[in-house]
């Protein structure tokens, strides 16, 4: 699409924190640097301090450069809705995309879309359709939400076949999870493990990002105790914010005797520490229980780190795609056994080869440019 369009993003933004806000930020930065007018509007209330486990909803990152943020839209107040929809009528973009989450979205967005010019073209680029700890409510928020959508994108075929179910004569793009490009360098394994003052020597695994029950970090904790990773000398670090009581990881690790196996860091990661600890590891793993798409693979992907995920579609994708580390079973003995081949020296380094010829498919240009080659697509027909 080579015609300048106007584009206005709605969705978590800098200040707030987390893979979705900074994916919105790339969104809108390759958007403008393809020629095309962006604006972004998010949140001044995003959750009620109820609904959100984390310490903090805010980053500490510098503000993203050459995107023009404005902090519009409140979540649940209805007369901020009509506020904003008439405001975005009077910008009068040719496209408003709606970023999509979760079922707690769908008053407000639907609130919004009611209220917008029937000639701007209303796109839902959604993360995820099923929830992963699912509510009663949350079919009839998804349909409240997508009766006001012209057509879906999304950052996997696992995601895009859930709607396909729900909303069969929508158009819907499945699109890629693409590859950050402004993280901080990749440094080598060896000086990161001494900033971080991890073993030098030692194999070891990480799971890194949000701790939720879905995530699966008990099974991965168990495996550690199941043969033959038990008699390895593998350790597995813990890196990220507990959306849970981490009690619940911790008297785990004690039952298991394995504190002298495992080193627990239950603290947020920005950028700079998570390039430290994804590039100290020698495997990222996600064993997930269920799974859309991760923004910790293209983490990995981008610092060349080996995965282990779990026999997921939003996760294997990939990773069976470019060969890029092992797909297992989702119990700890499998887990175990599938760590212990991927640790092999041998192994790790034909992966990282892999990853090496496969980072550069997945660029944050390229997803933009398809999207909207798909929205232009879906208009003219």
């Amino acid at each position: 699409m080579r015609a300048k369009k106007k584009v206005l993003i709605l969705g978590p933004a800098h200040p707030y924190r987390g893979g979705i806000a900074e994916t919105q930020n790339y969104i809108a930065q390759k958007l403008s640097q393809l020629g095309h007018e962006v604006m972004v509007y998010t949140f001044t209330f995003q959750y009620p301090r109820i609904l959100f486990p984390g310490k903090t909803q805010y980053s500490s990152s510098p503000i993203p450069k050459g995107i023009k943020i404005n902090r519009k839209v409140h979540s649940i107040n209805l007369f901020n809705w009509i506020k904003v929809a008439n405001q975005i009528n009077e910008y009068a973009p040719e496209i408003v995309l709606f970023r999509y989450w979760t079922p707690f979205l769908a008053p407000c967005w639907n609130g919004i879309a009611r209220g917008l010019h029937k000639k701007i073209i209303k796109v839902a680029l959604v993360d995820n359709w099923l929830p992963h700890e699912r509510k009663p409510w949350d079919g009839i928020m998804n349909n409240l939400f997508a009766s006001k959508m012209d057509a879906f994108s999304t950052l996997s075929n696992a995601v895009a076949n859930e709607i396909k179910i729900n909303q069969p004569n929508k158009p819907i793009w499945s699109g890629f999870h693409p590859i950050p490009e402004n993280l901080p360098s990749t440094i080598l394994k060896e000086e990161a493990r001494r900033k971080l003052g991890w073993p030098e020597d030692e194999k070891i695994v990480l799971f890194f990002g949000l701790i939720r029950k879905y995530k699966g970090l008990d099974l991965l904790i168990k495996a550690f105790s199941k043969e033959p990773l038990k008699s390895s000398n593998a350790l597995l670090v813990i890196v990220g914010e507990a959306y849970e009581k981490i009690e619940k990881y911790t008297r785990l690790i004690e039952d298991l005797q394995l504190k002298d196996r495992i080193i627990c860091d239950f603290n947020y990661a920005n950028a700079d520490r998570a390039r430290d600890v994804i590039c100290a590891a020698d495997v990222v793993a996600q064993t997930y229980r269920s799974a859309t798409q991760s923004g910790v693979t293209p983490l990995a992907y981008y610092y060349q780190t080996p995965l282990l995920v779990s026999d997921l579609p939003g996760l294997k994708d990939p990773i069976e795609k470019d060969d890029t580390g092992i797909v297992t079973e989702n119990s700890p003995r499998k887990i175990a056994e599938n760590l212990f081949e991927i640790l092999k020296n041998n192994t790790l380094l034909k992966y990282q080869k892999k990853l090496s010829n496969a980072s550069n498919k997945y660029t944050w240009e390229s997803y933009s440019e398809l999207m909207l080659k798909f929205i232009q697509g879906f208009n003219e027909r």
